[in-house]
């Protein structure tokens, strides 16, 4: 199975101008030079590295964050709580962002401005200094700053027109793009099981692959993921690789936690406007919040025009994703399981938003049970639950197909 996301370049734009340094290895952060301080007004950062990288800072909004990009660095033993500590920045995430590039995304206690920032690296040594001092902003200036600097080595490019899809071989195999969810910097929900954190973003890649093998075994399907490894992938591009792989079936899959109550057994999520209950609407909140990574904000990229077109497209699309959610409940209930109590569940969840591939999104346990953590880190389960997704999707094909004989007739 191939990764769906290209090579990217080694180049990054710091304030105009080009850092294009050669370096090679992974950077490594020094815990003991790194830190984090409060200043009169503002904030003082030092981020200490075994080698000078590429990098680059911006900010976001609502909320307000510091984000900084590098060409890669090793987080092991970064000093969390040296920065949790300070009243600058109230909450952290760092990790893989995408193959070959790291990223430190800060929450700000209040509006700021980066006054200064500089990289010096050490001729002996090669050891690398970052940094960063940080003062007083307004909300206004803050806002009216904020923002990615669009970079086409992860930046989706600007909407084409795109050829009309050739009419398939009804007898080749039907193009499923599985996507784990989370990834990189964006770990998912997470449990701890015997002193080590296991989370959302590994489990869901573990499954996908096994359940991936499974489907290009039986002949029917061919297969693509929307990540292969631990990197993050926003909500949009998700959706974009599915349509550059010309899928016939998207199928999300996660592992998340909710509060007691709700959270047990396997769901399958369809797309809808109105979450289908209270558990749903807090899912597709979790959910969403992954994308503030990205710095890209979903909820108002349709236009009136559009969403009328989205709206007819999904007329055919809709009752598809239905059949092949019932499909999928009904197979694993045999197969799988234990389901939930309410298995087939809709909310609007971004990654279901194609308007002409049936999708769905299967929540294949919750974290926050322990009968479903205990299932999901059991490898004959998941065996048992990836045979039953493949014989949902056997039977949907079979009456989709019977279907698609009754509309031309």
């Amino acid at each position: 199975m191939k990764n769906l996301l290209g090579a990217l370049g080694a180049v990054f734009l710091l304030g105009g101008l080009a850092f294009a340094q050669e370096f090679s290895g992974l950077a490594r952060v020094d815990a003991t030079q790194t830190s984090a301080t409060d200043t009169r007004g503002g904030g003082q950062i030092e981020l200490s590295l075994s080698q000078g990288v590429p990098y680059r800072i911006f900010t976001l909004d609502a909320p307000r964050r510091l984000v900084l990009d590098f060409q890669e660095v090793d987080w092991t033993g970064f000093p969390e709580r040296n920065f949790l500590a300070t009243d600058f920045v109230t909450d952290i995430q760092y990790g893989t962002y995408v193959p070959g590039w790291s990223r430190l995304v800060m929450e700000l206690g209040a509006p700021m401005k980066v006054d200064t920032a500089a990289l010096s690296v050490d001729d002996v040594t090669a050891g690398a200094l970052l940094s960063i001092a940080l003062v007083e902003s307004d909300a206004n200036r803050f806002a009216q700053s904020a923002g990615a600097p669009q970079d086409p080595r992860w930046d989706l490019p600007a909407p084409q027109d795109l050829p009309q899809r050739l009419a398939s071989n009804p007898d080749a195999p039907l193009m499923i793009v599985l996507d784990p969810g989370h990834g990189g910097i964006d770990p998912g929900a997470q449990a701890e099981v015997q002193g080590r954190t296991v989370s959302e973003k590994d489990i869901v890649l573990q499954f996908a692959l096994e359940l991936g093998d499974i489907l290009l075994r039986s002949g029917q399907f061919d297969v693509r993921l929307t990540r292969n490894d631990d990197y993050f992938v926003s909500l949009e591009r998700r959706i974009a690789l599915a349509h550059l792989a010309g899928a016939d079936l998207f199928v999300s899959l996660h592992a998340d936690s909710l509060s007691a109550g709700y959270a047990h057994g396997t769901t399958i999520y369809t797309l809808s406007d109105e979450a289908s209950d209270v558990a749903s609407a807090k899912l597709a909140e979790r959910q969403e919040r992954s994308q503030l990574l990205s710095g890209t904000d979903l909820s108002d990229t349709d236009d009136i025009v559009a969403d009328v077109l989205l709206d007819l497209a999904r007329v055919e699309t809709h009752p598809r994703s239905l059949n092949l959610a019932q499909s999928i409940s009904d197979a694993l209930t045999v197969h799988g399981g234990p389901m939930n109590r309410r298995p087939l569940r809709s909310a609007g969840f971004s990654v279901l938003k194609s308007a002409d591939i049936p999708s769905v999104l299967i929540e294949i346990g919750f974290l926050s049970s322990k009968r479903d953590l205990d299932n999901i880190l059991d490898p004959d389960w998941r065996l048992r639950s990836a045979r039953g997704i493949l014989n949902g999707l056997l039977a949907w094909q079979e009456d989709d197909a019977a279907r698609k004989t009754l509309v031309r007739q």
